[in-house]
């Protein structure tokens, strides 16, 4: 059937419904825990993919006229989202030559960073570009010009290739309360005049498809990596794959650690860092098994090197456990027994394993 043919028939729908409803066997996995909490998060994680696909895949799906939208925030998260983080992302097409305008504020830490292939392809978000605020050049107000494109621009280039689609933004607070995000836009630099066209067939037809395939890609990715943390030993923070982090859009400037916490209602995992060596950032939280970040606005459950209550030599000791166990950097676990935990260094040259240990409270 053409494009035509299956928008007309409602086949489009049809088959954008049935692969929703296949993804659902990403939270059947019989690995995954089967308490009420952890299934009744599976069910509603699949809601916010369809939100984030459909806003991606359908909405922002105009790569000549693309704009800025929230890929992960608050109600809405994928694969350990930070936080500490603002993202957001657009659609592209690595042919054209994009101009991303905006100024600098007071956000401690902004980066750009381009990338191909998507969940909903083959898992992977592999980077093509990037630059970040150490060598960003800003005028005297903090404005600056990001051109991203496949041909070398005289500064703040942001190097594209012919199949990367994304770009995607990193603003990463100390403190939200204080400082204030990055403003900007995105625009395809072309002629003057141009308008974007309307509405085919064939684009619904591809974007459901894609929305469709991007959730029940990104279900199965994230469950693979919790199955994968399962079989470490529990409450043992560890390095993670660098390379497998960075081939589904991680950030290059940070090293990623991850470990499955299992605890029982009196029991805290402690984690102690000896000592915080130079880096721009540090960064612990924690995600449910579907390795979403918990319930950050109400509940403490990360912890960064500005927000950290450190000793008096200089080391860091924080308390992962389901009541208080009177640490100053205490993480609340909302209720869940098991889940994963993120920890991050940015921009170190040291890469300092976190050291954990469980007490009875």
């Amino acid at each position: 059937m053409t494009p035509e043919e299956r928008v007309h028939s409602g086949q489009s729908w049809d088959d954008f419904c049935d692969q929703l409803k296949r993804a659902g066997q990403q939270i059947l996995r019989p690995e995954a825990p089967t308490d009420e909490l952890t299934r009744a998060e599976g069910w509603r994680y699949l809601s916010r993919l369809t939100r984030i696909a459909l806003e991606m895949h359908v909405e922002g799906s105009d790569r000549d006229f693309p704009t800025f939208y929230l890929p992960s925030h608050e109600t809405a998260k994928i694969g350990a989202d930070n936080p500490d983080n603002l993202y957001l992302r657009a659609e592209i097409n690595g042919a054209n030559r994009y101009r991303i305008t905006g100024n600098r504020s007071s956000v401690h830490y902004l980066s750009w960073g381009s990338q191909k292939g998507g969940y909903e392809k083959d898992g992977s978000n592999a980077q093509t570009g990037f630059i970040d605020t150490g060598t960003l050049e800003l005028d005297a107000e903090g404005n600056f010009e990001v051109i991203a494109s496949i041909d070398p621009a005289a500064k703040n280039w942001l190097p594209l290739e012919a199949n990367s689609n994304t770009i995607i933004v990193r603003q990463t607070f100390l403190d939200r309360s204080i400082e204030r995000p990055s403003e900007m836009k995105i625009e395809r630099i072309q002629e003057v005049g141009a308008q974007p066209q309307p509405l085919s067939a064939k684009r619904i037809n591809q974007g459901m498809a894609s929305a469709a395939g991007f959730v029940e890609g990104t279900a199965r990715l994230f469950a693979n990596w919790s199955e994968d943390f399962q079989k470490h030993p529990h409450n043992r923070i560890f390095m993670a794959d660098q390379a497998l982090c960075q081939s589904v859009g991680g950030d290059p400037n940070i090293l990623y650690y991850y470990t499955y916490f299992d605890l029982a209602d009196d029991e805290a995992l402690i984690i102690h860092l000896p000592r915080v060596p130079e880096c721009e950032n540090w960064n612990l939280q924690l995600c449910n098994y579907w390795m979403e970040s918990l319930d950050y606005r109400y509940f403490p459950i990360h912890v960064n090197k500005h927000t950290a209550h450190c000793n008096d030599d200089g080391s860091v000791d924080i308390a992962v456990s389901l009541r208080d166990p009177s640490f100053p950097n205490w993480l609340n676990t909302t209720d869940h027994r098991q889940g994963v935990i993120c920890f991050r260094w940015i921009k170190t040259n040291e890469a300092l394993l976190p050291v954990s240990r469980v007490i009875t409270i």
